[in-house]
This record gives C-alpha cells, sequence and structure tokens, in this order.
C-alpha cells in the first residue's frame, strides 16, 4: 500500500495513456474512519482497472459522487457533467432504459452517459469523487445504441436481523436455479450488506425477458423457502429474510459494477469471490465478510479477475 506521504500535493498534472489530467486534493480524505484519501482512491482505481475495465466497457456508466467524502452528502450522475473532456467517450442512452421494447416505443428523451472504456476515464471520474460506478445490464453497441441485456443479476439484501450469513445460503439455493435454466452463476459481494449473481446470456434479450427470468427465479425461490426468501419489494415484509431483487435488470436501472468502491462508512469494494467462500459463509457467519480495497488488490494481483474463469 503506497505510503499517503505520496498524496499530499494538491494538484498535480499526470499523463495517462495520453491523456494529461489535472488531479487535485489528493489528501482530501474520503472516508473519515479510516483516513482513506482521494489520492489513496484514485491509485485503487488505477491499480484495479486491469480488472475492473471490462466490467465498465461499452456500458453507460451512472456515477454517485462524494466531493466532501462519504460522511457528506452525495448525489447520483448520469448525465456527463459540464466540463467533460472531448476525448470522453459518450453514448446517447433513452431515460425510459431502451429505444423499443415490448410493448412498444418509449419516450424519445435522452441522457448523455459517459462510458468509461479507458484508465483516462477512469481516473477522470475518481478525480471528480466518483466513489461509486454502477452500469446497465446491457452494452451499448457501435452505432451508439443500447443493445438487448447480456447477463442478468440478482441482488440479494438481507433484512434484518439476517445477514450475509444468510445471503451465502440463499446465494447456493439461487445458483442450482439459474443452472436449471442453463445458466452459471458467479458470486459478488456487494460491499454494502448482501451479494450479487451474475450469469451471462447465452443470447441477448430484450431487458422485459431477462428481468421476468430473474423474477421466475426469486419467486421460485421465495414459494420454496418462505421463512428464508422473498421476492416482494414491500420493504415491511423483508425482515429476517433475504430479498431476491430482480428489478435491477430493468433496462434503465443499474447496479454497482464489480471491483468498484462503495460509498461506505469504510472503504469497502463491490468484490468478486468464489463459490467455496460462499458456501462457508453459508456454514459459518465469520468466515464470510466484505472486502475493502486494500484486501481486493491483493486478490486481483493473486487471482486475477474471477469473473473471467
Amino acid at each position: 500500500m503506497p505510503k499517503r506521504e505520496r498524496f499530499e500535493a494538491e494538484e498535480l498534472h499526470v499523463d495517462v495513456d495520453g491523456r494529461t489530467l489535472k488531479i487535485s486534493n489528493l489528501a482530501k480524505v474520503l472516508y473519515p474512519q479510516t483516513g482513506t484519501t482521494k489520492g489513496e482512491v484514485l491509485d485503487y482505481y488505477a491499480r484495479i482497472s486491469p480488472v475492473l475495465l471490462p466490467h465498465l466497457k461499452d456500458r453507460a456508466v451512472t456515477r454517485i459522487r462524494w466531493p466532501h467524502g462519504v460522511q457528506d452528502i452525495s448525489f447520483f450522475e448520469k448525465n456527463a457533467p459540464a466540463g467533460t473532456p472531448s476525448w470522453v467517450r459518450t453514448v446517447e442512452v433513452p431515460t425510459g432504459g431502451r429505444r423499443e421494447g415490448r410493448y412498444g416505443r418509449v419516450d424519445n428523451d435522452t441522457l448523455r452517459f459517459p462510458v468509461c472504456d479507458d484508465l483516462a476515464t477512469l481516473t477522470w471520474l475518481a478525480n471528480l469523487a466518483a466513489i461509486e460506478l454502477h452500469v446497465h445490464q446491457w452494452k451499448v453497441g457501435r452505432n451508439g445504441r443500447p443493445r438487448n441485456a447480456d447477463r442478468i443479476v440478482i441482488d440479494l439484501d438481507p433484512g434484518e436481523p439476517a445477514g450475509l450469513h444468510e445471503c451465502c445460503q440463499v446465494a447456493l439455493l439461487a445458483r442450482d436455479k439459474l443452472a436449471e435454466r442453463g445458466l452459471a452463476a458467479k458470486p459478488v459481494l456487494s460491499g454494502s450488506k448482501g451479494l450479487h449473481l451474475y450469469a451471462d446470456l447465452p443470447q441477448r434479450l430484450p431487458s422485459e425477458d431477462s428481468s421476468a427470468l430473474a423474477k421466475q427465479v426469486a419467486e421460485e425461490l421465495e414459494a420454496e423457502h418462505r421463512r428464508l426468501v422473498t421476492s416482494a419489494m414491500t420493504k415491511a415484509k423483508r425482515g429476517g429474510k433475504v430479498f431476491l431483487d430482480w428489478s435491477q435488470n430493468a433496462g434503465f436501472k443499474t447496479t454497482i459494477t464489480p471491483y468498484s468502491l462503495r460509498g461506505k462508512e469504510r472503504p469497502y469494494v463491490a468484490a468478486p469471490i468464489t463459490w467455496d467462500e460462499v458456501v462457508a459463509g453459508a456454514d459459518d457467519p465469520l468466515d464470510i465478510e466484505q472486502l475493502r480495497f486494500e484486501t481486493v488488490l491483493e486478490r486481483a494481483d493473486d487471482l486475477g479477475d474471477l469473473l473471467a474463469t
């Protein structure tokens, strides 16, 4: 881990893949509980970029920014902000998520999203204190238009007193349900409370269909394990259960991208893990926990991208 003295300069001009960027306020503390600085956040994103960028490639990115640190106000940002460099790739995306759908055309209002395909763009976003990076489950085609979904995601969100231990138990059940449909699930710690399961689709599907598939899995598990699982959106019904949020497959919704930092009290990461780790967490709640960025960097060095295997 680099020493903090490295980040004491207030402003630097750096060359990143042939682009000159001005980065500033490197010593600003973004995570007060751990003293983690903006410089360390920039350093993390630079070092994790080989495994992170493939998960951002060709996907419109929504950012959550914490300009004054995670203890302060944050805001979502979809549009490319004023002052976006001309070299940053941007795409026009309909506000309803898709231009065409099973039930007809949506409105033609659009937002101009950035796409983070390279380290220079990633560095530019991190310098804006865009700590969290969220993407859709579909990519943008060469024509700049949204394509059909190429994957599904199921967000396992525990309702207290359920926690990550119960999420691991449900993840194993969901893995089997997806396998019955010929889909290989891969687990990712959310960096918040629960787990995400990703599964690549053998062929692209309209978001309505991929969302229906995820909902079917959630409802089947709810019917078979009512004391442990719920697919209901109503928060009052989630106590002590794991909510399988299938709705993040809707065309206009986004999910935290794997390897992104989270804007929590501590610098946790949406971190891919192995199924052996999920099994261990299902057996013993002490054997599973959300991972900080230092650990994720070490794991990426040792294991590479677990989602690519």
